[in-house]
């Protein structure tokens, strides 16, 4: 049930970008040129998935510890920012490889989030482990859902049972797939009667790959309220409305006629 709701605005920045391919330190370098003048601009930052190499089976050559630089230059940008920020890099932790989302905040929080469902097409799964737990995170008086690309086609994973009021999918998408990616994120929003942000990367990866982007902001009637045109780089931020939220769910409260069930992983 959704027996709570949000207060305030939340101001969301979305981030698509290209990525250079294994380059770590370029990527960082790159991505806080981008992050300056977002200094107490915004309240939330999303990064696309594996946004220090690009989406890489080669885990192996370019893992981090879990504390590693990545999360350091994370927690480093939000203090600087005043902004949480979001995005999965490759770690290897005791187990193995993950492809692990980190949220943290300006304040020195940190909660992460492993893939739970693994790209098999790419054969993801031989290389990395996969995730076991759902994270939500309370934040600024929002409940938040990170999930990481191919989680985007599972809607049992995604349900909404009355704990969130954005989910964010952040991904490496190829623009073969682009009409999937887009549909897909404007039904989660439908179903769940929630915002619901999508971030990809744009251009080409080391494998040839090619990213249109379609990074998206969904409300929870499923009206876009950020789109671009095919291909380009951005950087923008908008704000979600409680109060929208909060009437929309009030005035079609299908949330009362949802199933119940209990989701085992």
């Amino acid at each position: 049930m959704l027996t709570t709701a949000p207060s305030t605005d939340l101001r969301v920045t979305l981030v698509q970008t290209e990525l250079h391919w294994h380059q770590p330190d370029a990527n960082q370098r790159m991505l806080a040129d981008k992050l300056t003048p977002l200094v107490n601009q915004t309240d939330l930052i999303i990064l696309p998935e594996m946004f220090t190499t690009g989406f890489s089976m080669e885990p192996e050559l370019l893992a981090e510890p879990e504390q590693g630089n990545t999360l350091q230059w994370m927690l480093q940008q939000a203090q600087q920012t005043g902004a949480a920020i979001t995005g999965s890099v490759i770690v290897r932790d005791a187990t193995g490889f993950r492809n692990r989302l980190y949220w943290v905040t300006p304040e020195g929080q940190t909660h992460h989030y492993d893939k739970r469902h693994l790209f098999r097409m790419a054969q993801e799964q031989e290389h990395y482990q996969a995730g076991s737990e759902r994270l939500v995170v309370e934040y600024r008086g929002w409940r938040i859902l990170p999930q990481v690309c191919y989680d985007l086609r599972f809607p049992v994973f995604s349900r909404n049972t009355g704990d969130y009021d954005l989910a964010i999918y952040i991904a490496n998408w190829p623009e073969s797939r682009r009409h999937a990616w887009r549909t897909l994120l404007q039904a989660r929003a439908i179903e769940n009667l929630s915002y619901v942000a999508g971030v990809n990367r744009v251009g080409t990866d080391g494998k040839g790959l090619a990213y249109s982007g379609d990074s998206l902001l969904v409300d929870a009637a499923g009206q876009l309220l950020l789109d671009h045109p095919v291909g380009g780089r951005f950087v923008e931020t908008r704000t979600l409305s409680a109060e929208k939220l909060n009437n929309f769910r009030a005035s079609f409260p299908a949330w009362q006629d949802a199933d119940h069930f209990d989701l085992k992983l």
